[in-house]
Formats: structure tokens, C-alpha cells, sequence
């Protein structure tokens, strides 16, 4: 993977719940450290979109996807677990 590579996630939320804060929060300082200038976030808030979040399929949030690069994932939680994160989106192959 380039170190040019973009990667894009889109955030599913509840408000302004504490799980859903904690989740941008982690989420940011996540981009922050591994992907500085090589990442966008969209965040849905399923309050406001409730029929997106359904079309999407999304039952449970926060819910992280991430939409690229490729393949798809999806985590559920506050994205507290960093290692796990990492693993998870593909980020430990990732070089800043």
C-alpha cells in the first residue's frame, strides 16, 4: 500500500452519546497518528439519518466502516482497543 493511499471511513453514531464521543474521538486520534493527511471521515449520525443507517445496515452503533482502500470493514464499539483497530482496518501494514 502507497503512502499516498486515501483512506475513507464513514462513522456511524447516536448523538451525542458517550459511546458515539468516545468513537470520534479515538477515530481521530487513530487517523491522526497513522494516516496524518491521508484520511477522511463521514459521520452519520443514525438520529438524524435513521433510513441511511438503515439502507447502510447498520443496527448497532458507534459502527466504523471503513470504505477504502479495499475490503470493506466493519467494527463496532468505541474503537477504545487500538491494537485491535489497527489490525482490523489494515493500518499495521500502513507506514507513516
Amino acid at each position: 500500500m502507497s503512502r499516498s493511499t486515501v483512506f475513507e471511513f464513514r462513522l456511524y453514531i447516536a448523538g451525542d452519546t458517550q459511546n458515539s464521543v468516545h468513537a470520534l474521538a479515538n477515530l481521530k486520534l487513530l487517523c491522526k497518528a497513522h494516516l496524518p493527511g491521508r484520511h477522511k471521515i463521514d459521520v452519520v449520525d443514525v438520529f438524524l439519518d435513521p433510513r441511511r443507517a438503515l439502507a447502510d445496515e447498520i443496527f448497532m452503533t458507534p459502527t466504523l466502516v471503513k470504505l477504502r482502500p479495499t475490503p470493506v470493514r466493519r467494527i463496532v464499539g468505541t474503537l477504545s482497543h487500538t491494537s485491535t483497530v489497527i489490525r482490523t482496518l489494515g493500518l499495521d501494514s500502513v507506514t507513516t
